[in-house]
């Protein structure tokens, strides 16, 4: 019983809604063009939410290997670190993890294009494997590239423009201009959400020789790119429902935002970082519930 509530731990269950605001954001543009396909969807949620878990396991994997899961170390402890499960137990659950990840995207490859176009089956199925080995080098093995101030790109391309274009294509079979705007939303709010464990982070890291963008560019700077990380994704949000509104009830996910403006006061006023993990926790659900407001619109 201990174990399995490791395992669940190490899933991190609360960085799960994240992960599939990016397939919801991209489904919900595709039903405005009345492209929605509810098996597509159930897949690509699965795909998106396994990668999640995959990614969290190799992170609670790396970390505690490198030595950067410790007594510093301010967020929730990990279950690596914390002994209850060993390095290769880890191991075993992220090959396995990876193994049912690349199955969910095989089946969804399948349910969207069945035989009928190879290249783009092709091409989804090394996108899926590339996401599968960024997922878990985030922080293993020696290039591990969360550990050189990297990881904002993984997640903007991967949590953002991947997930909701990806999604989108495998909807509508093509992709439109107008989407690119959505993408960057999602992208920046996770980038963001990211940010905030950085910033959270930023002495034990520093310590431990794990260099992230809150490390290189000090309290000040960073507090600075997380403001415009978050004003930028409100200021494309509203750009992009105002290119596509046909009704005021199309600027209805804009209401998200509104308490991330507060969460820029208190981010400017913490001075224990520490103290950050409650915004972390803000800017992930908000993220989430501007993706699903908007997927509530697209069936008005």
């Amino acid at each position: 019983m201990i174990k399995l509530r490791a395992w669940i731990s190490a899933a991190r269950l609360r960085t799960l809604p994240l992960s599939v605001a990016g397939i919801i954001t991209g489904a919900a543009a595709a039903n405005l063009q009345q492209h929605f396909d509810l098996p597509i969807f159930l897949w690509a949620l699965l795909t998106t939410l396994g990668l999640q878990v995959l990614s969290n396991f190799a992170n609670d994997y790396g970390d505690s290997v490198k030595g950067t899961d410790n007594h510093e170390r301010v967020g929730p402890m990990r279950a690596v670190q914390s002994g209850v499960l060993s390095s290769q137990e880890m191991k075993k659950g992220i090959i396995l993890t990876a193994l049912i990840t690349l199955i969910f995207a095989s089946i969804l490859i399948y349910e969207t294009f069945k035989y009928e176009n190879l290249l783009h089956s092709s091409v989804f199925l090394v996108l899926g494997i590339v996401a599968i080995i960024a997922a878990i080098t985030y922080t293993v093995g020696k290039f591990a590239y969360g550990y050189r101030a990297l990881g904002d790109v993984f997640v903007f391309v991967f949590f953002g423009l991947l997930s909701v274009l990806g999604s989108y294509f495998l909807f509508v079979k093509k992709l439109d201009n107008f989407i690119v705007l959505p993408a960057i939303v999602i992208g920046l709010l996770s980038t963001a959400v990211l940010n905030l464990n950085n910033m959270r982070d930023r002495e034990s890291d520093k310590r431990a020789n794990k260099i992230t963008l809150a490390v290189l560019l000090g309290v000040t700077k960073i507090k600075k790119y997380h403001f415009t990380l978050i004003v930028g994704a409100f200021v494309i949000a509203t750009l992009y429902i105002v290119t596509i509104a046909t009704t005021w009830y199309y600027f209805i996910p804009l209401i998200a935002f509104l308490p991330l403006f507060t969460h820029l006061g208190v981010v400017k006023k913490i001075t224990s970082l520490a103290l950050l993990d409650p915004e972390l926790k803000k800017v992930a659900i908000f993220t989430f519930l501007f993706s699903v407001l908007y997927f509530i619109v697209s069936w008005l």
